[in-house]
């Protein structure tokens, strides 16, 4: 097949997130499988307007704010110029709406949709903009096939009015080239709580922070680190002055590859409280470096933990139980090590290679049976 996929980011660009790791996992691997792959996706200063990158051909336009308005133009010129067998579509921020412009055979691919959380990011005016931008999603792709990444997903987009029939949930892989446990590698001296991610708002990322005095209380020497980019970046670090844990909460932002495993394999417990993800890939990049989890019990997260097996889930927004869960992690050796194992069986049942033929098949199918 010559795939064409649309996407807002490709992993380069600085505001890639796990969405765009999803999307070329499995765009890599169906070019090794003999696929041919085109990525037309968002500029950034500076950035190659086009290159090639593991086979996958790259195509640049625009900027993260003009994207959706100058993404139709460069994808009806590559629709019309080269031959495209299928478009993947993968909607992870607003809908580009291709239907309106491209008659082709075509898969979305959905992450996770925002609905009402968006108000928990962004202003009212641009919360209204995107809550509005996702209501006609049904009427506009009526007849095309979805994909989802969790069960959660599923639900979501059958309960707006998407056929069960039309939507196949394919999860997550790990590279457990990069995400492996090593014994060898000894946890912090001290009890250690991980978030790792983007420093967005709506993480709720200050959530964990205003749980750290009550679990200080069982696990006194405990302490956090708050690794990733953002622009909720300044409000956490003052909110962990204002509650004297300035020198309990570390900051460290940014860090390589390298960096970020080694600090899963050392860390006690890692976090992720948002209200809602498409999957939440780093609960099951920490199970498999051999580190316990403790998430909001929300669509997406509760799909991949495995509630007191790989971890620990609690009602979103619930300070005194997400305390009580992180204390039950660090405050008994016991418990944290069953999580450990638990974690690291959970883990091993997911892998790229078998999400990509999966994939595959599934554009198979489409190109096959068509609409």
């Amino acid at each position: 097949m010559n795939i064409l996929a649309l996407n807002w980011n490709d992993l380069k660009n600085p505001f890639a997130g796990g969405a765009e790791v999803h999307l070329e996992e499995l765009l890599r691997r169906l070019v090794s499988y003999g696929h041919s792959v085109t990525l037309l996706c968002s500029g950034w200063a500076d950035c190659a307007p086009e290159e090639t990158i593991e086979g996958v051909r790259i195509v640049r336009c625009g900027n993260r704010y003009n994207f959706n308005l100058v993404a139709p133009f460069r994808l009806k010129k590559l629709v019309t110029d080269e031959s495209h067998d299928i478009l993947v579509e993968d909607i992870n921020k607003i809908p580009f709406y291709t239907p309106l412009f491209v008659k082709m055979k075509r898969l979305v691919v959905i992450p996770h949709l925002f609905a009402t959380t968006v108000f928990q990011e962004v202003n009212v005016v641009l919360g209204t903009y995107v809550y509005l931008a996702e209501k006609p999603l049904v009427p506009m792709y009526r007849g095309d096939r979805f994909n989802v990444i969790s069960e959660s997903t599923a639900d979501d987009i059958v309960a707006r009015g998407v056929p069960r029939e039309d939507v196949s949930v394919i999860h997550c892989g790990i590279d457990r080239g990069v995400y492996s446990h090593d014994p060898s590698v000894p946890k912090y001296e001290q009890p250690t709580i991980l978030y790792l991610g983007r420093i967005k708002k709506y993480k709720s990322v200050q959530h964990v922070i205003q749980a750290l005095p009550k679990v200080r209380r069982a696990v006194p020497d405990v302490r956090m680190m708050v690794v990733g980019a953002g622009d909720y970046l300044e409000p956490l670090r003052t909110l962990a002055g204002e509650l004297g844990l300035r020198d309990v909460v570390e900051f460290p932002g940014f860090v390589s590859q390298e960096n970020k495993v080694e600090r899963m394999r050392r860390s006690h417990v890692s976090v992720l409280p948002s209200p809602k993800e498409g999957w939440g890939l780093t609960n099951i990049e920490a199970n498999s470096t051999g580190t316990p989890v403790v998430a909001a019990d929300s669509p997406g997260l509760r799909d991949s933990v495995r509630d007191g097996v790989s971890g620990y889930l609690y009602p979103y927004g619930d300070i005194d139980a997400l305390a009580e869960k992180l204390t039950a992690v660090l405050g008994d050796e016991t418990v944290r090590r069953r999580l450990e194992q638990g974690g690291l069986e959970w883990a091993e049942t997911f892998n790229w290679d078998t999400a990509a033929r999966e994939f595959e098949a599934l554009l198979t199918d489409i190109m096959e049976k068509g609409r």
